[in-house]
């Protein structure tokens, strides 16, 4: 399993285990997304920590991620990402349309802050 879901309270951390998200892995992210969304969890963390490279396939899973939780009425937070993978994310301009933070722990209490409003 390339993807590890820890179910909490009202959302999900999806945590990545592969060090490349790309056209050999983003599909299975995309089927956990998707997944996890039917069984009503419009909440997600995807977390990055360890992955250090993503294409336009890995993107495209995160976008498909922040689609479905919009689209739910829930919220998609991006966490723990690795330099290249910002670099990867500001490039095609990403940044300006997903919530971002830089660690698990910041991703958790905008998530927890944004449901009480």
């Amino acid at each position: 399993m390339n993807f590890e879901v820890d179910q909490q309270d009202g959302y999900i951390v999806i945590q990545s285990k592969v060090d490349k998200l790309d056209a050999s892995n983003a599909s299975e992210l995309k089927s956990v997304v998707l997944s996890e969304n039917k069984n009503n969890v419009n909440n997600m963390i995807i977390y990055l920590l360890d992955t250090s490279y993503c294409d336009s396939s890995g993107l495209s899973a995160i976008l498909t991620a922040n689609r479905v939780c919009k689209g739910s009425g829930g919220q998609m937070i991006l966490a723990g990402l690795q330099p290249n993978v910002q670099k990867m994310v500001e490039i095609a301009q990403l940044h300006r349309v997903l919530s971002i933070e830089s660690n698990l722990p910041d991703a958790i209490a905008l998530l927890k802050e944004t449901q009480e409003d």
